[in-house]
């Protein structure tokens, strides 16, 4: 299976860096897992309602070139579905039995996706329904999917 990560913006902090970076050593062993960081817009202080939209779509459309047209899209997003540990591990592994080959989550940026990139996702995934730093969602979610893969190949992974 092949698993894309597109993120709006760079980590700046050294240790997601590092959790990352460990979680994708994990994965290696898995699954064939790309990460695309695309550049997020600069938002000023007090930006209108109007500024933040423009912000969005200008990194939707990044995202939107990034995407492959075959790709199985989840974006996080806060009015996505909640699924446990487990539950996602089954709708990953059901998505390769029925022939998926390549699933692409999708982590935008500040300000969360525009309009067009929630319309093209096939699935809408909420971590909770608190908001998390987009750059330490990056982490959490690797860690998930590490997790599931984990899961579907009955080993052991601490609960």
């Amino acid at each position: 299976m092949k698993i894309t990560l597109i993120c709006v913006g760079k980590l700046k902090e050294k240790y997601l860096s590092q959790g990352v970076d460990e979680y994708v050593k994990r994965l290696g062993r898995y699954c064939n897992l790309k990460i695309i960081q695309l550049q997020d817009e600069k938002t000023p202080d007090n930006a209108s309602e109007a500024m933040e939209l423009m912000i969005k779509k200008k990194e939707g459309e990044r995202i939107l070139k990034a995407l492959k047209h075959d790709s199985y899209v989840i974006a996080l997003a806060i009015e996505g579905k909640m699924l446990s540990s487990e539950e996602l591990a089954k709708e990953i592994e059901t998505l390769g039995v029925s022939g998926t080959s390549h699933i692409s989550f999708i982590i935008g940026g500040s300000l969360g996706l525009s309009q067009e990139v929630l319309n093209r996702a096939d699935e809408k995934l909420s971590f909770s329904k608190m908001t998390f730093p987009h750059q330490l969602m990056r982490m959490i979610l690797l860690e998930q999917v590490y997790r599931a893969y984990r899961i579907n190949n009955h080993q052991p992974y601490h609960k």
